[in-house]
């Protein structure tokens, strides 16, 4: 690989910052970048999918999930295991912020500035169905990959938002266990990833993105509750966005202190001398951690772990089932939010719930929420998580699991319910290897017709006639209606193998 062209400004700071270790640093600018996936545990376990994929692994030293693979080993993003969410591409110093979140199953967690979805999909594994996501970004048109990453990765308990974190902090005052703010910033440490970002970066940068930097800080402390923690991380490397947000953080708010960051192989501690003695408890942010991308097999980012003193609220054992929903269910978001405050369609059914009852009775053999828990919104059905506030005038995109819609009296389940279901939920299931030529074809969304056997019933006397969960390797992809020996394709146009 050659040294992509960085700006002189940047590196002159570079140089003043790192001294005798500058050298290195820019050297790394002339390696190869390093890939890497996430092993999505919601729907398997690493060891299953090391033992299903044929891709050369090796481990990323802070995720137990994460993998670094070769660029020449295939292409990841085009094969029927990435359309069946068994993984996420992810870049490796990219998995840090989450795993320094420890995220534990049952907990209420927030991520601020979610999209496109990695690190919330990361999140949502840790949680393993119980408790709560909640997924915000301010961006409209980076909630959509927001949303299909969610869908994709089978999470049940998510509710996605798109909204400025000012409005979030009346109903979420001390709500959250945790909170991830992966902050806007100058994106210095992705030069080597994305060249086009070395092209138009400005040294005035660091300080345009420091005050929203601030803000989001001040914004997400509210909404942590006493005894929670927030990481705040940023894939760049200037002092002003990092140490020096963290330190005057600090000196706002006595509550707050830092966790120390553990010494996973190649993360360095924060550089408090850089701050110049500007901030009373700027010593504190030693405990920060730096990657630096000539010390470790990754790009450059910052993560800073801050606990809120006080006790915090006892944790269930197991946390609220996905869909658990008591008492009295959220307020409907505004009018204009995405399936929700719009009139049902002309012939829908007056409850909606009794047309996705009937297609349960007839198409799933065992329906992974009930009817209390359902949240019903025009013709759109979802499954709520536990324990939400009223959402009024909040943008909600998705208020939990999206079932799917009702018109003329019948349900039509969603993508979303067949990327979170698992195979043995469905009452019909058709199952391609990878390898079978038919797998790519589907996820095409094609027609295919199917050989005797090959459609399995988990309950005897089903009709083969229906729904079918179409499943690759055991793993869900997508529904299709059979009838006839046929299967006609039901994936998603936008979805779809191209």
């Amino acid at each position: 690989m050659t040294e992509p062209m960085l700006p002189e400004a940047f590196k002159q700071k570079m140089e003043g910052l790192l001294e005798a270790e500058y050298s290195a640093f820019l050297a790394s600018y002339g390696e190869d970048r390093h890939y890497g996936l996430r092993v999505n545990t919601l729907k398997l376990s690493v060891e299953q999918f090391r033992s299903l994929t044929r891709l050369e692994l090796d481990p990323v030293p802070w995720a137990a999930t994460g993998f670094y693979y070769r660029e020449g080993d295939g292409r990841p993003g085009k094969h029927p295991h990435y359309h069946a969410g068994l993984y996420y591409i992810q870049e490796p110093s990219a998995m840090a912020p989450a795993e320094l979140l420890d995220v534990r199953p049952g907990e209420k967690v927030l991520d601020l500035c979610a999209a496109p979805g990695g690190k919330t999909t990361q999140l949502a594994a840790k949680l393993q169905g119980a408790g709560l996501i909640v997924a915000n970004d301010v961006h409209p048109d980076r909630v959509k990959a927001l949303v299909k990453n969610i869908e994709l990765s089978g999470t049940r308990n998510a509710v996605v938002l798109n909204e400025d974190p000012a409005k979030l902090e009346g109903a979420f005052t001390g709500y959250f266990d945790k909170v991830l703010i992966d902050a806007p910033c100058s994106g210095e440490g992705m030069f080597r990833k994305e060249e086009d970002m070395a092209k138009v970066w400005r040294p005035d940068w660091p300080e345009k993105y420091a005050e929203m930097q601030r803000t989001l800080l001040r914004q997400a402390a509210r909404m942590l509750k006493p005894g929670g923690l927030m990481v705040y991380s940023t894939c760049t490397f200037s002092p002003e966005e990092n140490e020096a947000m963290i330190a005057a953080f600090l000196d706002e708010h006595p509550a707050f202190a830092v966790e120390h960051a553990p010494a996973f192989g190649g993360w360095a501690p924060g550089r408090p001398d850089w701050l110049g003695g500007r901030y009373a408890r700027g010593a504190e942010t030693a405990g920060t951690a730096r990657l630096w991308p000539h010390r470790l097999a990754g790009e450059g980012h910052f993560a800073a772990a801050l606990r809120r003193r006080g006790e915090p609220a006892p944790l269930a054992a197991a946390g609220p089932a996905p869909g658990d929903r008591p008492g009295r269910p959220a307020k409907p978001a505004r009018r204009g939010a995405a399936g929700a405050g719009r009139a049902p369609a002309r012939g829908a059914a007056a409850d909606p719930r009794e047309a996705l009852a009937r297609f349960a009775a007839e198409q799933l053999a065992a329906a992974p929420y009930g009817a209390a828990e359902l949240e019903c919104r025009g013709e759109h059905v979802y499954a709520a998580p536990a324990g939400l506030p009223p959402l009024d005038g909040i943008r909600v995109i998705r208020p939990g699991w999206y079932l799917g819609s009702v018109a003329k009296q019948r349900f039509t389940p969603s993508h979303a319910l067949a990327m979170g279901l698992r195979a043995e939920e469905a009452l019909r299931t058709v199952t391609f290897t990878a390898d079978d030529p038919r797998a790519v074809r589907y996820l095409k969304g094609e027609t295919l017709e199917l050989a005797p056997g090959e459609l399995r019933t988990t309950a005897d006397g089903v009709p083969a006639k229906g729904y079918a969960l179409v499943c690759i390797d055991g793993y869900p992809v997508g529904w299709a209606k059979v009838q006839d020996g046929m299967l006609k394709n039901e994936y998603p146009p936008g979805w779809r193998w191209t």
